[in-house]
């Protein structure tokens, strides 16, 4: 029977090898980095731009799977925080690390990816997106390549009833580590957008060939919120239309 899982966090879950010094940060990771989340959340002053359409689809009981790229995860997980998401991750030792932080900001999680486990988790998925439960997926996930968006999140869609939602931010000031999605991290004291896109209706009947070209548009999409972002980063925020998070 499959499950969404929601078990207690700390520890390392059995069959998971790791050496000594990664043992030490998985400990350290599992219980501060929700903590450091939460830090990094609040030292930016961030403003929502397009949140209607994420409470459109839940008031309306809509199924919906929000879509971030790898690298803009962050800035994300704290504004949706307690709002009860369930999102997939992958099942390798980074993939358990960001499992444990989401519990604790109270997500649910379903385990796999396109590269482990993804035949269990995408049923899993769908299962919870049928049964009311807003999703969350990184389409470039979990390693790449950037800014690929990969077909399983169109196929979970698809089987589900649900619309996509894609969803980006960007910084005025961020750090951006070498790695292969350049995970953003926001500087204190910087300005911080986030940006929801027009959510997509996929056609229950629609083929192999309407499905890969909704992937290249969705792919489009991503990337073009992505410039749209960073546009209105510098545009004078509307008072009562966007939103700030505190």
């Amino acid at each position: 029977m499959l499950k969404i899982n929601n078990r207690s966090v700390g520890a390392a879950p059995r069959g998971l090898r790791l050496s000594r010094w990664r043992r030490i940060t998985f400990w350290l990771a599992t219980r501060f980095g929700w903590l450091a989340l939460l830090l990094i959340g609040h030292w930016t002053r961030i403003r929502l731009v397009g949140r209607q359409h994420f409470e459109r689809l839940r008031a309306s009981g809509t199924p919906f799977l929000i879509c971030t790229w790898h690298g803009k995860i962050l800035i994300p997980i704290f504004v949706h925080r307690r709002e009860n998401l369930c999102g997939m991750v992958s099942e390798h030792s980074d993939g358990e690390m960001i499992a444990q932080t989401l519990h604790r900001l109270g997500y649910r999680t379903v385990r796999g990816s396109s590269t482990r486990g993804g035949s269990r988790a995408m049923i899993a998925m769908i299962r919870a997106l049928r049964s009311g439960a807003a999703g969350a997926i990184m389409p470039d996930g979990p390693k790449g390549p950037r800014h690929h968006f990969k077909a399983g999140a169109i196929a979970i869609a698809q089987k589900a009833g649900a619309c996509l939602l894609p969803l980006t931010f960007a910084s005025s000031s961020c750090w951006r580590l070498k790695s292969w999605d350049q995970f953003i991290i926001p500087k204190p004291f910087s300005r911080t957008i986030v940006l929801y896109g027009e959510p997509r209706a996929i056609a229950a009947s629609a083929g192999d060939q309407q499905l890969e070209a909704l992937r290249q548009q969705m792919e489009q999409d991503m990337l073009a919120l992505e410039a749209e972002a960073e546009r209105q980063l510098f545009l004078p925020a509307p008072p009562q239309t966007s939103p700030t998070v505190t």
